[in-house]
C-alpha cells in the first residue's frame, strides 16, 4: 500500500513537472543573469547604487518569466481529475521555488561584493516580486476561463511594476536607495507586501469560481 502511494506521488510530481512552462521561467532566468553580469560583460565594475537596480532589474524578469507559471493548455482537460488544483499549483510552486533560489543566488554572486546591497533586504524584494507574479497568475486561473493567462499576466504586472515608482506616495515608497533613511521602512513594506501576495495566492489556489459553478447541483 505504502509502495502504491508513494508511485502515485511520484507520476503526479512528474506529470505536473511536465505541465510547467520551463521555457519561460528559464527565459526569465537567462535574461535577469545577463541584466545583471553586463557589467562584467563590459568589463566595467558597478557601484552600489547600480548594483542594486541591477538586481532589482533581474528579480522582474525572473517574476515576468514566473507570471506564466501557471499556464496549463490542457486546463479544462483537468478540472474534474481526483487530484485537486490547489495541490497541482502547489506542487508547480514547490518545482520551480528550488530553480528559483538557485538562480537568485547566481545573481547575487554576479554583483561584486562591494556593489553588492544588504543581501537580506534586496532578497526580501526579489522575493515579493516572485511571489505577486505567482499570485497574479493564480488570481487570472481562478476568475478566468483562459487556459494560458501568462501572456496578459505578464504584460500587466510588468507595466504595473514599471509604473509603480512613479504612481506610489512617498509615504508608501518601496524603491529606495541603500543607506537612505526609509530604507528599514520601505522593506517592512515589502515584508507587508509578500505576506499579502502568499495570502492572495493561497485564497486563489482551489478550483475556478467558474469551475464550481457549472458542476452539477451547484
Amino acid at each position: 500500500m505504502r509502495r502504491s502511494d508513494g508511485s502515485d506521488r511520484g507520476t503526479l510530481v512528474a506529470a505536473v513537472a511536465r505541465t510547467v512552462p520551463w521555457r519561460a521561467v528559464g527565459a526569465g532566468a537567462v535574461v535577469g543573469l545577463l541584466i545583471v553580469g553586463l557589467p562584467r560583460l563590459l568589463s566595467g565594475s558597478p557601484d552600489a547604487g547600480l548594483g542594486l537596480n541591477l538586481l532589482r532589474a533581474a528579480a522582474l524578469v525572473f517574476a515576468v518569466g514566473l507570471a506564466f507559471l501557471l499556464d496549463d493548455p490542457a486546463r479544462r482537460l483537468t478540472t474534474p481529475v481526483p487530484t485537486r488544483r490547489w495541490v497541482r499549483t502547489g506542487l508547480r510552486v514547490a518545482l520551480v521555488a528550488p530553480v528559483a533560489a538557485l538562480w537568485w543566488t547566481a545573481a547575487l554572486a554576479l554583483v561584486p561584493a562591494p556593489a553588492r546591497p544588504p543581501i537580506g533586504a534586496v532578497t526580501l524584494e526579489a522575493a515579493a516580486t516572485a511571489v505577486l507574479a505567482a499570485a497574479a497568475a493564480a488570481v487570472a486561473v481562478r476568475f478566468t476561463d483562459e487556459p494560458e493567462p501568462g501572456p496578459s499576466v505578464a504584460a500587466g504586472f510588468l507595466t504595473l511594476a514599471l509604473l509603480a515608482p512613479l504612481l506610489l506616495p512617498t509615504r508608501w515608497d518601496l524603491f529606495v536607495a541603500v543607506g537612505a533613511p526609509n530604507w528599514q521602512a520601505a522593506h517592512v513594506r515589502w515584508a507587508v507586501l509578500l505576506a499579502g501576495a502568499v495570502l492572495l495566492g493561497a485564497a486563489c489556489a482551489p478550483e475556478p469560481v467558474r469551475g464550481l459553478r457549472s458542476r452539477p447541483g451547484s
